[in-house]
């Protein structure tokens, strides 16, 4: 038999239950990974190997939902400073082990977003493997779908609080937010925030302007920005820079529609759309001032770095580098700025981060973000992450790193730790039973 970590996500949900489980956890403890069942201490030592991505996480929890038979999982890194809150990402995975590793390094960028961005949250992530006879556009079956997630992070007590994240929208959290209260950025019809895309994009917006400040460069107005995917986020942030006077924008898309939509919206804006293919980086390599990877993460490797003929690259994906040491070492040596995403692209989080305590219209808690005194605001951690990478003569990344992971350590003032008894709780408790 492979390794339980080479298996497809629906190979190891059948896999589960076949040992009559549905629920699996991995929880750290004293330096260890402990298994919620013995027959799976095979991906306990996969996780504490993972010197990568796996950084004395809290949680691992997974289960298989009981109709749709997909593979749930929940990622609760670092609750210091709160319960870990992360979106939920409803997407493909080839096997097991990549499964993990996106959970895993998702939910710590989150740790590290919600501390920069002086949130009192924790790092948390979501994920559903999206199967590829899921019939995923269909109504009937994503509120099947939800409705099982939902019943998952109810059980998890709120050591993890869910959200909106790629392959999820507003309207699937809606369901959610039917069988939990452990969620945010629902639809304003149900009370809450609604779709944080617009915020996402203007604070990365933001950390361009700062950069561009750090370099001496002026602002946005005649820049050229090249943009690799125009999703919510993206189209968002073209709004944004036209606003600005940028001098052109060339992106890349995979949709038609998309783009047809995108052209039809701009009409008149120093805007070009051109078509993608899955794989397809080509466009990373065109010359600009700002290079913005808006799609997947793992984007900035030993392939595609040599080819960047950007000063800036600041994007809204999460996890844009492959490897955070090799490949901030490699942009560094060319001379080019790199925005740390979780640095950036903050604003999703800090847009829904409220959401409990009601909605305030030009909410001051999300407009000081935007400016330009407040000490968290997008622009001023961007400038000072920046300062510190030149200062320190390190990589962007291990300066934004080392401010986030000092903020990390400071306990919620009323919560410190709480999640960490929910999940002492949940394991005492037996709830992988």
């Amino acid at each position: 038999m492979p390794r339980l970590v080479d298996l497809s996500p629906e190979a190891f949900a059948a896999h589960l239950t076949s040992l009559g489980r549905r629920r699996a956890s991995f929880v750290h403890d004293n330096g260890v990974v402990r298994s919620s069942h013995p027959e799976l201490a095979e991906i306990a030592n996969h996780l504490l190997g993972d010197t990568r991505d796996y950084h004395r996480h809290e949680g691992v929890f997974l289960e298989v939902g009981a109709t749709t038979g997909a593979l749930f999982g929940a990622f609760v890194h670092n609750t210091t400073r709160g319960q870990g809150q992360g979106g939920l990402r409803y997407w493909p995975y080839g096997d097991l082990a990549g499964f993990l590793s996106d959970g895993l390094r998702l939910s710590h960028g989150m740790t590290r977003k919600s501390a920069l961005a002086g949130l009192w949250w924790g790092g948390g992530k979501g994920l559903i493997a999206r199967h590829i006879d899921h019939p995923y556009h269909d109504i009937g079956f994503r509120e099947r779908l939800y409705t099982e997630y939902a019943g998952f992070v109810a059980s998890l007590r709120g050591c993890y609080i869910t959200a909106e994240d790629a392959g999820t929208g507003p309207a699937d959290m809606a369901v959610v937010a039917r069988g939990t209260r452990f969620v945010t950025c629902t639809p304003p019809a149900v009370g809450g925030a609604g779709n944080p895309s617009p915020a996402t994009a203007k604070g990365v917006v933001c950390a361009m302007e700062g950069a561009l400040a750090h370099l001496g460069l002026g602002d946005l107005a005649g820049k050229k920005i090249v943009m690799q995917g125009t999703g919510n986020v993206g189209a968002a942030m073209i709004g944004e820079l036209v606003q600005r006077g940028v001098g052109s924008i060339l992106a890349s898309e995979l949709s038609p529609a998309r783009r047809e939509q995108l052209e039809k919206e701009f009409a008149g804006a120093p805007l070009t759309v051109v078509p993608a293919e899955p794989g397809d980086n080509r466009i990373l390599a065109e010359p600009c001032d700002i290079l913005a990877p808006n799609a997947l993460g793992g984007i900035l490797d030993p392939d595609t770095i040599p080819t960047i003929q950007a000063r800036i690259v600041c994007g809204a994906a999460n996890n844009q580098l492959l490897d955070d040491v090799r490949d901030g070492e490699a942009l560094r040596a060319r001379g080019i700025v790199y925005v740390p995403d979780f640095l950036c692209n903050r604003m999703g989080i800090v847009y829904c981060a409220n959401e409990q305590y009601g909605k305030v219209p030009h909410d001051a808690a999300i407009e000081r973000h935007y400016g330009r005194d407040w000490d968290n605001a997008v622009y001023v951690v961007t400038r000072r992450a920046l300062e510190l990478a030149e200062r320190e003569n390190i990589t962007s990344a291990a300066a934004a790193n080392r401010l986030a992971d000092a903020l990390a350590t400071e306990p919620h003032p009323i919560w410190g730790h709480r999640a960490r008894a929910i999940v002492a709780g949940l394991v005492a408790d037996g709830w992988a039973d």
